[in-house]
């Protein structure tokens, strides 16, 4: 024990000092181009880490190409950003861990301009007195939707929030069982009416609902009729639920507006593409919905948003709500959503440019001539060591939305000599591009679909980082 002491002490002893890690000749090069605190919290970082691996009992290199190479390491990864772009190799089009949905090119440039300087953010060119930043986007959002008026806010959530706070605060709103959904991050539809003031009244049964549930729970005190579109899971089997219609039909007669909390918002019919059972914010409206909510970055295809349209009488409310100046959303993501709905004055614009939309109207034949291309591009770069092989799968859309949709796809498995499913998964996402693909019947997949066109030279080089550190491993 006394012996394993002395050889602990003596050791610690090696380990050079601070003055001495910066006069070293190798250190020359990162003295020139870090600052010196930088600098120095990476050394005395470095040096943290060998004092705890003697102490570890670990064995340690203290020479001084050792040492300089960690605290080269310790600098590039103190200097990399946090938020880093990643290839979605996936097939969860909407991926939510991702980002969710790609912006358009027309988006990006949006916000290069917006950034850039100054703006008409809340401003009016036209008198020259002030403005409000929500007028560039509700003009768009009423005539793409077909409401009176429009508000937008920083998410779906703060939407209903906002929306049951200006309209129903102190008093009823009513909603079937079956539609009590939550959302990634224990976002829960009572705990949202617990934090707007608005009293919950539950009708129906989880599976079935019916007008007449709706009809009985209707008092002085009911402020909305509130229903919430499932977007994110299905309910099969014995089921009713009451359609938009019969629930608009049932508000005018009693005088009780109704809510529609849409979810993943979509403002193009994809019954055409092959991608059923999601109505359109025009169709809520047009069936007779007062209000209706919706995200901005799900099947819209644009940036974070919450977007209200409805009636201008429910609006208004909202517009002057005190709660709005904490929900609102800043220049960047205006500009970006403005430009995402200018996008959809053309459907099949909109198809083509709008990436959510691109991916998920992709054909089988698209997708499969596209994993050949890709293929042997990478094919041309790769060592021996990596074999791919094309074969059939599916894809899903993701991000709370069409969640029975499956999509047929092509996929790309991925094999690495002596590498398990695992390491290759695991070395893919510390590459220097991340690379985020899926195990599948002890198989590591690349699904096409969600391999966006800028991605293919990070993909490759990716793949060959992999294959290298996965080899070099093996030996």
């Amino acid at each position: 024990m006394i012996k394993a002491a002395t050889v602990h002490k003596e050791t610690l002893k090696q380990i050079p000092k601070v003055d001495r890690v910066l006069a070293w000749s190798l250190m020359a090069p990162l003295a020139a181009s870090h600052q010196r605190p930088e600098l120095l919290v990476a050394i005395r970082s470095v040096l943290d880490r060998l004092r705890s691996a003697v102490g570890n009992g670990d064995p340690v290199d203290f020479s001084e190409e050792r040492v300089v190479s960690l605290v080269k390491g310790e600098l590039d990864r103190r200097s990399a950003p946090s938020l880093r772009e990643v290839v979605n190799a996936s097939g969860v089009v909407i991926h939510t861990n991702l980002g969710r949905s790609p912006l358009a090119a027309s988006a990006e440039e949006a916000i290069h301009r917006a950034s850039r300087g100054y703006s008409n953010l809340e401003f009016d060119l036209s008198t020259g007195e002030r403005g409000t930043r929500y007028a560039h986007v509700e003009g768009l959002i009423c005539e793409l939707t077909g409401a009176e008026a429009a508000l937008v806010v920083n998410n779906n959530a703060a939407a209903v929030i906002l929306a049951l706070s200006s309209l129903a605060q102190g008093r009823d709103v009513i909603v079937s069982r079956g539609e009590l959904v939550e959302i990634g991050g224990s976002f829960r539809i009572p705990e949202v009416m617990l934090q707007s003031g608005a009293h919950l009244v539950e009708v129906g049964a989880t599976n079935r609902t019916h007008p007449r549930d709706y009809r009985g729970a209707i008092g002085d005190a009911t402020a909305l009729l509130l229903k919430v579109h499932t977007s994110n899971f299905a309910v099969v089997g014995f089921t009713a639920e009451v359609a938009v219609e019969e629930m608009s039909a049932l508000g005018r007669e009693t005088g009780v507006p109704v809510m529609v909390d849409a979810g993943s918002g979509c403002l193009i019919d994809l019954a055409p593409y092959g991608i059923a059972g999601e109505p359109t914010v025009r169709r809520y409206l047009a069936a007779g919905a007062d209000v209706v909510t919706f995200s901005g970055d799900k099947l819209l295809g644009g940036p974070q948003a919450g977007i209200i349209a409805g009636r201008r009488d429910l609006v208004a409310p909202m517009k002057r709500h005190p709660l709005l100046r904490a929900l609102r959303m800043d220049k960047l993501t205006l500009a970006a959503l403005e430009a995402t709905l200018r996008l959809y004055r053309d459907e099949r614009h909109a198809i083509q440019e709008v990436p959510t939309l691109s991916m998920l109207t992709a054909t089988p034949a698209a997708l499969s001539r596209r994993a050949d291309r890709i293929l042997a591009m990478l094919r041309r770069r790769l060592p021996k060591t990596v074999t791919l092989v094309k074969q059939p799968g599916e894809s899903s859309a993701g991000g709370g939305s069409l969640p029975l949709l499956r999509l047929p796809t092509s996929l790309i498995e991925v094999r690495i000599a002596g590498a398990s499913v695992q390491q290759i998964e695991q070395s893919l996402r510390r590459t220097s591009t991340p690379v985020v693909g899926r195990i599948q019947r002890d198989r590591f997949l690349l699904d096409v679909r969600t391999i966006l066109d800028h991605d293919l030279p990070g993909l490759a080089l990716s793949l060959g980082e992999a294959a290298a550190s996965l080899t070099e491993q093996d030996r």
